[in-house]
């Protein structure tokens, strides 16, 4: 795509930095969604021929393995991962040795080693700090993602930033687009603003030049996931970095100040990185409007009605999220034209009008009958693990009904993403789960950060009512939510239900891979549910729009929910037709498919990068380009 939409285009490539990045459950330095986005991104980006390089941390415990207790207290385990076990290789230099780049810290230099994992035609390289040039107290460093000591967090997060900039120096790589994917990796723009000042600019200049050709994408509304410090470790850090280009602190610290001069505040690497941007991005529409209320106060020269940040909405790469099934089905009956199709909307909406009901219906069950086996699978082993019964792990063979209504959740635990928003009527939840003529049944899935105690609890409750009510066998729990624990579940369920608070989740990204595998999402009316355009495509909960009161949006919310789900959802799931086919649901089924898959792909996302950020920042920055290209 890339080589074809734009042939004139010489400048160098475009290097995306992100603190994890989740390609599959065999590298496991992802924890949730922002890592599987920047997978799926640079997998897009591959797809597409855009000429991209990834960075980020290589992580020796990755995020943390979870079990849970018989009393569902979560556990926390961080395995030692043995790297030449996984998918990567060291990154040689010149020299025919691991290329090792240094860090500056207070007193000292922090080596890491740059290690590289090749996704289809992109590079991503990952940086590691285990290794015998430091000190035992500066190797544990890129040990854990999303560690929770602030100090560990900073120095995690610098090496990320410089380190990444230093590696691409080391291997002579002049970028011409710098996309930093949140705020953790903010620290690269000041190892840039250090190069351009070494090359003799002034420092506000600097920043200025800095931000020309430098993306930045944030990823939450939500105060507490914008990475923040307190200015003390900021000038712990960064004391002899001002020294060496001539600044206070206090000149560096205001760059990360949402009110400079106004009182004590903490050093936002979100505010860092909007300062050091000329492009800024939310990841859905509502998302962009969010954020510019959000961030307003930052951009003192912002005239009313003008908006600093834009929108691009998230997506997700359809070939690693669609059941093989599915894709044999579209092969059958849309040709495998579909896959150089993957964008074109009306092309789906045809497609699927030539699939047959019966067959789609039947592929959807073998996606269901495996999603029931591997569920049964894992509830299997995690008696085991606590000693149940041989009469109690047989019994496991008759968790899930192949032939019931299969509601999945899978989220982080945080508590606005309320997992337990159906459990407010417990009375009324059991009277629709429980009809014996119309069972439902709910598979949850996720994990709290060790730090979220609420969260925690979230699943300790969600646990014990599938473990010690009687809805045991209408909930079930999967403990230790990865990469394919997800695939399990999207392509299995028969709905995905999302139920943030609205307008806290930014985008939502799980919610777009149920529907390419037939599944019928059922959302509140945040993040990208909102652009879905055709109201047959699935069901809204609640109103499209905020209460003041959580409380009071959480009955709303939940009342909303039960209606649906009892007036609409299961009646439209057990009606059959003389051949047994839910033919309405079918047709519900065919209207998500083509209202989901061509506008909620990462091959679209990855396109509206290029050409409304990747492509205008290299001009900006000073990218070779030829006349054919003055047109961006």
């Amino acid at each position: 795509w890339f080589a074809k939409n734009h042939p004139g285009y010489q400048g160098g490539p475009f290097v995306y930095f992100s603190t994890e990045f989740g390609f599959h459950e065999c590298l496991r330095i992802y924890s949730g969604g922002l890592g599987v986005l920047s997978g799926d991104h640079c997998k897009s980006a591959s797809d597409l021929g855009i000429p991209f390089i990834g960075i980020g941390p290589l992580y020796k415990h990755g995020y943390f393995e979870q079990e849970i207790e018989p009393d569902g207290r979560q556990q926390h385990f961080y395995p030692a991962y043995d790297f030449s076990r996984l998918p990567i290789q060291p990154l040689l230099g010149d020299d025919g040795r691991h290329l090792t780049i240094s860090v500056d810290f207070p007193d000292r230099a922090v080596f890491a080693r740059v290690w590289l994992a090749q996704v289809g035609r992109v590079p991503v390289l990952l940086l590691d700090t285990d290794n015998n040039k430091n000190n035992p107290a500066d190797r544990p460093i890129t040990g854990q993602l999303y560690v929770s000591g602030r100090e560990m967090r900073i120095c995690q997060e610098i090496v990320i930033g410089v380190g990444g900039v230093r590696a691409l120096q080391a291997l002579g790589i002049e970028p011409a687009c710098w996309h930093m994917n949140e705020g953790h990796c903010a620290f690269l723009g000041l190892e840039r603003v250090r190069n351009c000042v070494k090359g003799g600019m002034g420092f506000a200049d600097a920043c200025q030049q800095v931000a020309k050709n430098a993306v930045f994408t944030t990823h939450t509304p939500v105060p507490a996931g914008n990475e923040a410090f307190d200015t003390g470790l900021i000038r712990k850090y960064y004391k002899h970095y001002c020294k060496d280009i001539g600044i206070t602190l206090d000149q560096l610290i205001n760059l990360g100040l949402s009110s400079p001069g106004q009182g004590q505040q903490p050093f936002s690497l979100t505010v860092l990185a909007l300062h050091l941007s000329t492009f800024c991005n939310g990841v859905s529409q509502l998302h962009g409007h969010v954020s510019n209320d959000m961030w307003r106060h930052v951009f003192k020269d912002l005239k009313p009605g003008e908006n600093r940040i834009q929108a691009i909405t998230n997506g997700i790469h359809t070939f690693t999220w669609m059941g093989y099934q599915m894709a044999e089905l579209y092969d059958k009956y849309l040709t495998p034209a579909w896959r150089e199709n993957l964008m074109d909307e009306l092309f789906w909406k045809r497609g699927v009008t030539h699939i047959p009901d019966k067959e789609l219906w039947d592929v959807h069950n073998l996606q269901k009958e495996s999603l029931i086996r591997f569920t049964r699978s894992r509830e299997r082993a995690h008696l085991a693990r606590h000693g149940a019964s041989p009469d109690d792990l047989r019994s496991v063979e008759e968790l899930l009904d192949p032939q019931a209504l299969t509601i999945g959740f899978a989220r982080r635990f945080a508590t606005y993403k309320r997992a337990d928003l159906l459990f407010r009527d417990f009375d009324r939840l059991r009277a629709i789960l429980k009809d014996p003529e119309r069972p439902v049944q709910f598979v949850f899935a996720g994990k709290a950060h060790p730090a979220d105690k609420p969260g925690q609890e979230l699943i300790r409750r969600i646990f014990d009512i599938s473990r010690n009510t009687d809805l045991h066998g209408h909930i079930v729990f999967i403990e230790n939510y990865n990469m394919r624990v997800a695939r399990m579940l999207v392509q299995g369920v028969d709905v995905w239900l999302n139920n943030p608070r609205r307008p806290h989740e930014a985008s939502g990204t799980s919610g777009m891979k149920a529907p390419v595998n037939g599944g019928i999402n059922f959302s509140v009316a945040d993040g990208w549910w909102c652009e879905v355009q055709n109201p047959d495509a699935g069901w809204t909960i609640g109103k499209a729009e905020e209460n003041a009161n959580p409380d009071a949006q959480d009955h709303e919310d939940s009342e909303s929910f039960y209606d649906i789900l009892e007036d609409k959802i299961v009646p439209l799931y057990y009606e059959r037709d003389a051949n047994d086919l839910p033919v309405e649901w079918i047709k519900m089924m065919k209207a998500s498919i083509a209202a989901v898959t061509p506008r909620f792909s990462t091959a679209r996302m990855v396109r509206d990068y290029t050409e409304q950020a990747y492509l205008p920042a290299a001009k900006r920055g000073g990218a070779v380009t030829t006349a054919a290209e003055q047109t961006w």
